[in-house]
């Protein structure tokens, strides 16, 4: 197997919540998780079933109904989303299909209402949300043809809604976290949390590369919030169900007192006037808030988080005056380029540093050549190393959405794209 292949088989084999598989069974009476994207929640009630997320496929949400009609006969009556990132509810049209050929009343579709606003903006900017998804899910350059799946909800809530009746309440609460959409589901007789997007078994997915900003400290007061409902069972958005009230104040509370310690301690560094690579490498993270189980760095990680504090306090330049008004990225790259009297060098050092186990600091001296013309043979050569290098660093990345990214920027480099990458 040639290497590249087998440390891109490695990468994608590494920790991702996504891959992790859904707690599949009963919780509690009547509460049932039957499959879908992460844990989607099946709770009957008087008035009909109420379901949490529909899956990303009508093939998925097919077995998701299977895995129901095994346990319920009851009618669907309402399906809430859990939050507005794409996938989880594509097959919201399967249910409702279900639903109408059983001859039972169509459910009511519930979100937040900022899901609206959310899925407006994914409408406008449609190419941009496919071309990101390519990047963070491997998928070719291209691949993602087809409209995204944006099912509007018929009703919309501002702070919380309750469903059930007599039999069962449920209280569904906005709980803004990883997206200022997302929603819980509290059972209070049974003292059970559906905590979806705000509660995972991963550290806080905020400053994710590609996606806008993100609050870690509303993402802190949402499970603060969370923690005072004193839960005895928690639906995390993937995995096993955290189990005793206090292993989950353990979970929530330490996670808000981490976030808050990253907000205050990358403040107190930009207020001395330190920018955000230096503040990078000078955080040392407390290893009793960082290295516990909840906060394994599986899809976002730490140091993401440090860059959406800054960036929400900074404006967009990098305190480089080169970047403040930059040439064309092709100019530059040629100017670079005609300065450079010894090429081999370059390569030779950057090979160098990489068998040396400095990868990163190979990519640095690459990008001196790679960022040339690719029509020039040196370039070429310096492409296909720095293709090499994100392959390597993808092998030795934690987090999934770092280990997609040099995944998807290898293969844009060795195969090219019609599509504006900004990687060269």
């Amino acid at each position: 197997m040639p290497p590249n292949k087998r440390i891109e088989q490695t990468a994608a084999a590494q920790a991702n919540p996504a891959t992790i598989p859904s707690f599949t069974g009963t919780l509690a009476e009547g509460v049932h998780v039957v499959g879908g994207m992460g844990n989607a929640l099946s709770i009957e009630t008087g008035a009909g079933i109420v379901q949490i997320d529909t899956g990303a496929s009508a093939k998925q949400a097919q077995q998701m109904l299977k895995n129901l009609r095994e346990l319920s006969s009851a009618p669907v009556h309402a399906i809430v989303y859990s939050h507005g990132h794409l996938g989880y509810n594509n097959a919201v049209n399967t249910w409702l299909e279900d639903s109408d050929r059983r001859g039972e009343p169509e459910p009511r579709v519930i979100a937040h209402e900022n899901l609206v606003k959310r899925w407006n903006r994914y409408g406008e900017t449609e190419g941009l949300q496919q071309f990101f998804v390519e990047l963070q899910f491997r998928l070719p350059v291209g691949a993602m043809t087809h409209p995204l799946d944006l099912n509007m909800p018929n009703e919309v809530f501002h702070r919380s809604v309750r469903l059930g009746d007599a039999r069962r309440q449920i209280q569904i609460l906005w709980a803004p976290s990883e997206t200022d959409d997302a929603l819980v589901a509290w059972m209070p007789k049974e003292k059970l949390l559906y905590g979806g997007a705000a509660i995972t078994p991963s550290i806080p997915n905020v400053g994710t590369p590609l996606r806008s900003l993100r609050d870690p400290i509303r993402w802190a007061d949402t499970l603060d919030r969370l923690a005072r409902l004193n839960p005895e069972i928690v639906v995390m958005e993937f995995g096993p169900p955290l189990e005793g009230a206090e292993k989950i104040q353990r979970v929530l509370g330490q996670t808000a007192v981490a976030l808050r310690w990253l907000r205050s301690e990358v403040v107190a560094r930009a207020n001395r006037g330190m920018g955000v690579l230096e503040i990078l490498h000078d955080l040392d993270y407390p290893e009793e808030l960082f290295e516990v189980p909840w906060m394994k760095p599986l899809y976002g990680c730490a140091d993401y988080i440090v860059r959406d504090i800054f960036r929400a306090e900074t404006g967009w330049w990098d305190r480089n005056p080169t970047q403040l008004h930059p040439a064309d990225p092709g100019a530059s790259g040629e100017a670079v380029l005609s300065a450079l009297t010894d090429r081999d060098a370059i390569l030779a050092r950057a090979e160098s540093l990489a068998e040396g186990g400095e990868t990163q600091l190979a990519l640095h001296v690459v990008d001196l050549l790679a960022l040339g013309s690719p029509d020039d043979s040196d370039v070429e050569r310096a492409r296909r190393l720095k293709g090499v290098l994100c392959m390597k660093l993808a092998e030795e990345a934690t987090s999934f959405v770092s280990q997609s990214l040099y995944v998807s920027s290898a293969r844009i480099i060795s195969k090219g794209t019609d599509k504006p990458t900004g990687v060269r």
